[in-house]
């Protein structure tokens, strides 16, 4: 009766407790992307600001803003916004793809409830900025170096990709040379060629990532990128008047 009794309430208690445990598992596993860098957008891609994401508990946190935003310009009160929160964990090398509902607390702050994790991947995380501005490509070799023009299609923090006539090596590195606005100065990246992508044109797609990049440096790309997605929605905007 007792072994019965024993098998009996183990079994009763096993569900609980492996529901518990999971929920453990989760907590602790949001836990650790406390502290990361966060690119928070709207549910079309729209990206509103650039943020470190603090304070995590349970489904609560903090978004401390890198970037400028229009929402915190726009009004001095903000309703809540559902967004998408997606980040990336240099410790494990994996994006993070998050929900949540932010409310503007004080300038640059935000708060964040009903927290969740959408789903944990291997694909890249930065929001990506199309373009389609002139940029030149500086490589080293020997004694010498050498300047080629080329197009720059897109850039995110982690890096770009590039259009050019010249034909390179996967891991060929060289430096980037291009002005995201007319009024910053101009931007220089140490890049490594990961991908290539021929085209029938005779020219050549490379996708590149930057490398040695410092918080720095990160803060001075992001607040570049940003500032030229906010020039591109106002110069659209102004052309629908």
């Amino acid at each position: 009766m007792r072994l019965f009794d024993l098998f009996g309430k183990g079994g009763k208690e096993q569900p609980q407790e492996t529901e518990k445990k999971a929920e453990e598992n989760e907590l602790a596993e949001l836990t650790a992307y406390s502290g990361m860098r966060v690119e928070v957008t709207t549910f079309d891609g729209t990206l509103l600001f650039v943020a470190k994401l603090t304070n995590l508990w349970k489904d609560q946190a903090r978004l401390e803003q890198y970037s400028e935003s229009e929402l915190s310009e726009e009004k001095e009160e903000e309703e809540p916004l559902h967004v998408r929160i997606r980040g990336y964990s240099d410790h494990e090398r994996k994006a993070v793809y998050m929900e949540g509902v932010i409310t503007l607390e004080e300038k640059h702050t935000w708060k964040v409830e009903e927290l969740t994790v959408a789903r944990i991947g291997n694909d890249r995380a930065f929001f990506r900025l199309e373009t389609n501005l002139d940029a030149a490509v500086t490589t080293f070799g020997g004694f010498s170096a050498r300047e080629h023009d080329c197009k720059m299609l897109n850039i995110s923090v982690g890096g770009a990709r590039i259009l050019s006539e010249e034909i390179y090596q996967e891991g060929d590195k060289f430096l980037l040379q291009v002005k995201l606005l007319e009024d910053r100065p101009m931007s220089v990246m140490f890049c490594e060629v990961l991908r290539i992508f021929e085209r029938e044109d005779s020219k050549y797609e490379y996708g590149c990532r930057f490398l040695e990049l410092n918080e720095e440096d990160q803060d001075k790309i992001t607040q570049n990128i940003f500032a030229a997605q906010l020039a591109e929605r106002r110069k659209q905007r102004g052309a629908q008047v």
